[in-house]
């Protein structure tokens, strides 16, 4: 759900973007050149929020990583439940 949502956000960005381009009045803007900026911003937006809002790191799992004080992870993992 946060990727579709940081998706969603991106896109419309990239989209107040394209609208803002289209009401100011550049020459070299023609709508074939617009059309080509607004894919170039959805496709940017996108793999944006999949690079960077979903956090990508890899699955690297909470116990497998030292804990910052130096103490070991599994040490402050809460121990196993049976």
């Amino acid at each position: 759900m946060q990727c579709m949502a940081g998706a969603m956000t991106a896109t419309a960005g990239a989209a107040g973007i394209r609208a803002w381009l289209a009401t100011r009045t550049f020459r070299w803007l023609t709508p074939k050149r617009l059309k080509a900026i607004t894919v170039a911003l959805v496709a940017t937006a996108l793999l944006a929020s999949t690079v960077l809002v979903s956090g990508s790191g890899g699955t690297a799992d909470a116990t497998a990583r030292p804990a910052e004080d130096g103490a070991t992870a599994q040490s402050t993992a809460a121990p196993p439940t049976r």
